[in-house]
């Protein structure tokens, strides 16, 4: 029998992050990218065009500037990359179009969705994340995932790790910081989450926090799990394990 672990105790509500968390954004961005390009480069692109996306919302959110539309973002960055990093690939604009397109449809993580199912059976789990609601709709449509409701920074006005976006989705779900735990792949949002109380569990995936020191990580967050084995036993399935939830136990109907 699976023992929760003491400090969460008093959890009620999980708080996700959803891109790179619990879904796989580089297997269908590297193929939207066309054929003629290396698959080495498409893979070097994606993973720049990811973390330029990191540097851009960081940079707007320490000038005091609103949320910006992330197809918009995704667009002005991919022109910018292939201006000046990628600069022996061009692409049409249509192909730079269906690129940023394929930001809205991504499978889920192999260790997400039946966990996810389980914790949802006794808890109340929720998408915080930045990016638009569209966005979100699409991307829980697209992996066949089900959460309690979907927070976008478009919908709250807001972008982590502003820590007004943690206490305001708090409100509307009439949670408390200490009843919740969030749960994701980049270290800045759970520094974040965790200076405005809540418990944090970080998910190592192979795509995300490339810059980041992992040992650095553990000692910033109160959990860290590895999820980069590519099986159901691991990612979310440690943060069930932490959680006393026996994934073996049947669904309820």
């Amino acid at each position: 029998m699976a023992m929760m672990d003491p400090s969460l105790q008093g959890i009620t509500t999980i708080f996700f992050d959803f891109m790179g968390t619990c879904l796989d954004w580089h297997t269908g961005v590297t193929a939207s990218f066309p054929d003629r390009i290396p698959l080495s480069t498409r893979t070097q692109l994606s993973l720049a065009w990811r973390e330029s996306f990191f540097a851009d919302i960081h940079s707007r959110f320490e000038k005091g500037l609103p949320p910006e539309d992330i197809d918009r973002t995704h667009a002005r960055l991919l022109a910018q990359l292939l201006e000046h990093e990628f600069g022996d690939w061009s692409l049409s604009e249509a192909e730079q179009a269906a690129a940023v397109r394929s930001w809205h449809a991504m499978r889920a993580w192999p260790d997400i969705s039946m966990t996810l199912q389980h914790l949802r059976a006794k808890y109340e789990v929720y998408v915080v994340a930045n990016g638009t609601t569209r966005l979100q709709v699409d991307l829980a449509r697209s992996s066949n995932l089900h959460f309690d409701m979907l927070f976008s920074s478009q919908l709250l006005g807001l972008t982590k790790p502003d820590p007004n976006f943690y206490l305001r989705a708090l409100d509307l779900v009439a949670a408390r910081p200490h009843e919740t735990l969030m749960v994701a792949a980049h270290a800045y949002d759970l520094r974040a989450a965790k200076d405005v109380g809540f418990k944090t569990v970080y998910i190592q995936r192979e795509t995300e926090d490339l810059s980041e020191s992992m040992d650095q990580v553990k000692r910033d967050v109160h959990f860290f799990v590895d999820g980069r084995d590519g099986s159901t036993s691991c990612g979310l399935a440690g943060v069930a394990a932490l959680l006393g939830v026996e994934l073996e136990d049947k669904l309820p109907v």
